[in-house]
């Protein structure tokens, strides 16, 4: 196992000072700087900052459209993803329609049946569609590949309009309007719009031109009530949190504080066991978001779509609970699963420095790429995780290292030894496969040497970056607070800070976490390292970020500590 590197990150110090005299907290200025902020009106995302939606290429065109077919009683049918984000995005889409007189459904893929996309397949479930035959079917979180599904839907006689967020191919599918900030020529700037934000512009876009042509007797309804969906699936689908995509977070994160909040969202919390009043990215990450994703995994994501549209709070409470069963059931297969895999690792003959894969035929398909992400945290290279499909193939999830761009180093196996790969997709950090099951022996040592050639390396090394000190006036439970209320995530990551520390106690808590007591200079901290069972000299140096711990109705700082090395020399 690699243990990683500590790095600190460097702060502009011109724009420190920039946003300290604009009246930004010293800490946060700091922090700020160096992950690239200049501008303070960042600092209180309104929705007045919001990009113009109809920067979206296709954005007006797809309105037009959409409101063409509302006027027209077309019959609609939204084909959503089978993750958070696609079950936001769909929720999203059915309310924001709904409202403005839409006549439509849903329809979610089965992973494994159909799986991903607007397949022909779908085009077949959508013509046979239990509320009738749609005219018109609007993809939410997918399309931009489906050139087969499109012209399967054409030829149905249905009409497409596609709303998606992932990279194009060589062909844009023949749809009525792509709206998309990563395709050809859109010029939009925020190119790490989730799919629930692309389809949350759209729907803005779409009140804008009804209210122009007179639908509404006033401005038409309210959106800005659904921005708790658009900030869950966007924390959840792990995008780059540009400046644009932490204001719909922000915006989202204040309504749920505000106890302003869809009941499925609410029920989430409930069953989660987190207070919405303290709402932070981090919830919906990693408490709210794995349990709308468990129902896609193991079961049929309308159970968390429907627990998002609905407005009944028992019903929403019956539905939370059912996905935080499913998720409890994810859990313990994801357990079981990789226990196996690290077990096959220790046996495996040759060892490979350069990447991991495992494979067993009982495995469950929808938690593959749980798998292989937990692999990829512990050996810290690409790894790879097949189970074996109805038809004998194995569907192959992956996670890769920053070094490795894991969808080239599958387009160069299929390129070297031809047919291996039956088909393949993905980007630089996921992607996915399926291979027969008599080539996997042959591939995984095209895979490793795929990996060391693109690369030029055979062992990669994971690295914490750090924002140095915690300055000892700032380690307070205000600024714990304070830090806590900020939108941290994908590409504007949390602070952790670096210092050195006398360890005065220690003991484990349920035989795996670490429980410390600490001193720095005349500050002593309560500290917690979890899932870390090994001991720690009497000095260390930690990376750790700053947290507020409520027990016993008493509220306190503690440090949950990332990493450890032996003391330096001050």
């Amino acid at each position: 196992m690699q243990r990683p590197r500590l790095t600190t990150r460097q702060a502009n110090a011109a724009i420190q000072e920039f946003l300290r005299n604009a009246g930004i907290h010293p800490l946060l200025a700091r922090l700020w700087s160096a992950r690239g902020m200049e501008d303070p009106a960042q600092a209180q995302p309104t929705w007045s900052a919001m990009i113009p939606p109809l920067r979206l290429t296709h954005a007006e065109r797809a309105a037009a459209l959409l409101a063409d077919a509302i006027a027209a009683r077309r019959r609609m049918l939204v084909v959503a993803d089978y993750d958070c984000d696609g079950a936001t995005a769909c929720a999203v889409a059915l309310r924001a329609l709904r409202r403005m007189g839409a006549v439509v459904d849903f329809l979610v893929p089965d992973r494994f049946a159909t799986g991903y996309g607007l397949s022909p397949a779908v085009v077949g479930l959508a013509v046979a569609h239990h509320a009738g035959k749609p005219d018109l079917l609007v993809t939410v979180d997918n399309g931009i590949a489906s050139v087969d599904g499109v012209e399967a839907a054409r030829q149905a006689g249905m009409d497409v309009i596609i709303t998606d967020h992932h990279l194009p191919g060589d062909t844009l599918p023949r749809a009525l309007a792509i709206v998309n900030p990563n395709q050809p020529d859109c010029g939009f700037p925020s190119k790490h719009l989730a799919g629930v934000g692309v389809i949350f512009y759209l729907m803005l876009a779409l009140r804008a031109k009804l209210r122009r042509r007179g639908a509404f007797a006033d401005d038409g309804p309210r959106l800005d009530d659904l921005a708790d969906l658009v900030a869950l699936g966007t924390v959840a689908d792990v995008v780059r949190l540009d400046a644009n995509n932490r204001l719909l977070v922000t915006q989202g994160l204040q309504r749920m504080r505000k106890g302003r909040m869809q009941a499925g969202v609410r029920a989430l919390f409930a069953v989660a066991g987190r207070d919405p009043r303290q709402a932070t990215a981090f919830d919906l990450g990693f408490a709210l978001g794995p349990r709308i994703n468990a129902a896609g995994r193991l079961a049929d994501m309308s159970l968390g779509i429907h627990c998002l549209l609905t407005d009944d709070p028992a019903q929403a409470q019956a539905l939370a609970q059912q996905l935080d069963a499913i998720n409890q059931e994810r859990r313990h297969i994801e357990l079981a699963m990789r226990e196996e895999a690290v077990n096959a690792l220790a046996h495996d003959t040759p060892a490979r420095d350069a990447s991991v894969c495992v494979y067993h035929p009982d495995w469950h398909q929808g938690v593959v790429g749980l798998v292989a992400s937990r692999l990829r945290e512990t050996y810290w290279r690409p790894a790879l995780a097949f189970a074996r499909c109805e038809d004998g193939t194995l569907r192959g999830s992956g996670r890769s290292v920053p070094e490795v761009h894991l969808r080239d180093v599958l387009d160069l196996v299929s390129k070297r030894q031809p047919g291996i790969i039956l088909k393949f997709g993905g980007h630089a950090m996921a992607a996915g496969l399926t291979l027969t099951e008599a080539a996997y022996p042959s591939f995984v040592d095209g895979f490793d040497a795929a990996v060391r050639e693109l690369s030029g390396a055979d062992r990669f090394e994971p690295l914490i970056e750090t924002d140095g000190s915690l300055e000892p006036h700032f380690a307070t439970i205000e600024v714990a607070g304070l830090l806590q209320e900020q939108v941290w995530g994908a590409g504007f990551p949390a602070p952790v800070f670096r210092d050195n520390f006398q360890v005065l106690h220690q003991r484990l808590l349920k035989g795996k976490h670490l429980k410390l007591f600490l001193q720095r200079g005349a500050q002593r901290f309560d500290a917690i390292w979890f899932n870390h069972a090994e001991t720690l000299p009497e000095h260390a140096e930690l990376a750790y970020r700053l947290d507020r711990n409520e027990w016993n109705g008493r509220i306190s700082v503690q440090l949950v500590v990332e990493h450890a090395l032996p003391a330096s020399s001050t």
